[in-house]
């Protein structure tokens, strides 16, 4: 059995697999060039949601008043501190990480991790010293970085990667946001309500334009968005960005995905913004590693393949994470999971990754968040299948906490009632959604959801509820 194991990357999948294999016996070094927790923790997850959090609760300042509180004075956002608390809470998460690294007697080695050929790597630290490593067992998860766009390629000042946005000192008075994904739509939710500005670019059809989002959540999202004066365009492209003396001028043109423009809608139009921020899609982190020193298979774009078992088409080789690509799925919770099949395989076990029932957590406001198949999803695949909707408005806590927009949505199979996607919009719905897992990975049916009581006052009722309407006794839905 491999004893020495190589993990090249410490975020959520490589520190995830160099504690399981650790747990199973082997010899585990861990190289990291930053700080452990990787994009999720230090530039993804963690920062946005501490962000989020902090505009969240100045809104609730400014609805005091709908709530039977009177405040004095104006609230207003204060980044400096904000800033200041987001990495006390990094911190916090990272020292919490190496002290389990170190209970499990992992080796941490900060510094670039370079393969020589097989079974042999160089770490060059932070220190500058070089250490040579022999291995048994590879596992990479070396992540992704934010996408440039060479025509207006960041430059940390007007043009920002996700990144650079998480460490603003100070609200842009208005931005313009490249992409309407799950990172642009969040973005464009926290600066909006911290009082920017906010104008959202989409080349498709819809916001959060992905096969696993339910279309109708995609349009309450919308709503919810436009409410909050977010200029939205969808089907649109930009063209050009060009720096001013004050910020930026963006060229908006048709974009190529759109099908049947008018002739008004092809036409380009200029917005002016502070800054640009850039958020159409991740790149794999592959550069300088020595992948090519033992062949390691890429698709086009450059990211490894890898099967099932998170092996590689090198023998002793996985990889995990991020690194894989758009093909499996690039989520923090998705590359853990895949760390513990990849752990435990390079250890001599023989497990399979289920990609079948991974949720899908978006921290918009509302929130969004999914499981399991789509209403379109069970059409394309020929499945008879029923959607089945209630309104948060008619949930009692959703009225107490004055929460009022969204839905949830289950699709069930027709005839067994077998439970196949949830799909929620609203608040909390990222932490309702954990109902919806379970039932999708179990089989259960709305029967059973239905049969399950339920606490009262609670958003939890929502499941229920649609549980009910998809048996046919709805109650208040």
């Amino acid at each position: 059995m491999a004893n020495k194991v190589l993990v090249i990357g410490a975020g959520p999948g490589g520190y995830v697999a160099a504690v399981r294999a650790a747990q199973l016996g082997g010899e585990v070094t861990l190289v990291e060039r930053e700080n452990v927790g990787g994009t999720c923790l230090n530039w993804g997850c963690i920062p946005s949601k501490i962000m989020k959090t902090s505009a969240e609760l100045l809104e609730k300042i400014h609805q005091a008043g709908e709530f039977g509180i009177s405040v004095t004075g104006v609230a207003q956002p204060d980044m400096a501190r904000l800033m200041a608390r987001k990495a006390a809470v990094i911190n916090a998460q990272i020292r919490g990480i190496e002290m389990l690294l170190k209970h499990h007697k992992i080796r941490l080695m900060k510094g670039e991790g370079t393969i020589n050929g097989p079974g042999a790597a160089t770490v060059k630290l932070t220190t500058g010293e070089a250490v040579v490593l022999a291995f048994d067992r590879l596992i990479l998860a070396m992540g992704s970085t934010p996408t440039n766009i060479p025509t207006f390629p960041f430059d940390g000042e007007r043009i920002l990667s996700s990144n650079e946005a998480l460490g603003l000192t100070e609200i842009p008075g208005s931005i313009l946001i490249v992409g309407g994904g799950v990172i642009g739509c969040e973005f464009a939710c926290i600066l909006s309500t911290l009082g920017s500005r906010v104008t959202v670019v989409e080349a498709l059809d819809r916001l959060l334009p992905l096969p696993s989002v339910d279309a109708e959540c995609s349009k309450v999202l919308q709503r919810e968005m436009k409410k909050r004066k977010i200029d939205i365009h969808v089907h649109r492209t930009v063209m050009a960005v060009t720096k001013t003396a004050t910020g930026t001028s963006v060229t908006i043109g048709p974009s190529p995905f759109a099908d049947n423009l008018r002739e008004k809608e092809k036409e380009p139009f200029v917005v002016t913004a502070d800054k640009v921020l850039v958020s159409i899609g991740r790149s794999p982190a592959t550069f300088g590693v020595g992948l090519s020193t033992i062949g390691v298979a890429l698709t086009g774009k450059g990211w490894i393949q890898a099967d099932d078992h998170m092996r590689t088409n090198i023998a002793g080789v996985y990889a995990i994470g991020d690194i894989l690509g758009p093909e499996k799925v690039m989520l923090a919770h998705s590359a853990s999971a895949e760390a513990q099949v990849a752990a435990e395989n390079a250890m001599g076990g023989d497990r399979t990754m289920d990609y079948r029932v991974i949720p899908s957590a978006i921290f918009t406001i509302p929130e969004v968040a999914t499981v399991g198949l789509s209403e379109a999803e069970t059409a394309e695949m020929g499945i008879a299948a029923r959607a089945d909707t209630v309104l948060y408005r008619s949930m009692g806590k959703a009225q107490v906490i004055n929460e009022l927009a969204g839905h949830a949505k289950i699709i069930s199979e027709t005839g067994s009632g077998k439970v196949l996607g949830v799909h929620l919009i609203g608040a909390h719905a990222t932490d309702l959604i954990a109902e919806g897992s379970l039932a999708v990975q179990n089989g259960l049916t709305v029967n059973q959801i239905a049969g399950t009581i339920h606490a009262h006052p609670t958003l939890a009722e929502i499941m229920a509820e649609t549980a009910f309407k998809a048996s046919d006794r709805a109650l208040h839905g």
